[in-house]
């Protein structure tokens, strides 16, 4: 086991404990989902990190799963909230 791997993993752990305030707080759906992404992210490095510090095989495994569904709810969620013909009012470019 090595100590750097998990380390490293340990450090990542407040990020994701930062972005549960975001995900309480964030006023737009978008400032969440964005969030939702840190978590990805994160969750992902920290799996990878603990693969490699514990030279387990499984949890690269699960990380790489983690990221495709990360990558399938941001997509889902652009197509499900985005509009193409429709202007916002408050947007000086419209």
């Amino acid at each position: 086991m090595s100590w750097l791997h998990i380390f490293f993993a340990l450090i990542l752990l407040p990020a994701v404990a930062v972005g549960m305030i975001r995900i309480l707080k964030g006023p737009t759906a978008a400032d969440r989902m964005m969030t939702a992404q840190l978590f990805g992210t994160c969750g992902v490095a920290i799996l990878l990190l603990l693969g490699a510090g514990m030279a387990n095989p499984v949890l690269i495994d699960i990380a790489l799963v983690f990221a495709l569904l990360s990558a399938l709810s941001t997509l889902t969620f652009v197509r499900r909230t985005w509009q193409p013909g429709k202007k916002k009012h408050d947007d000086p470019l419209s």
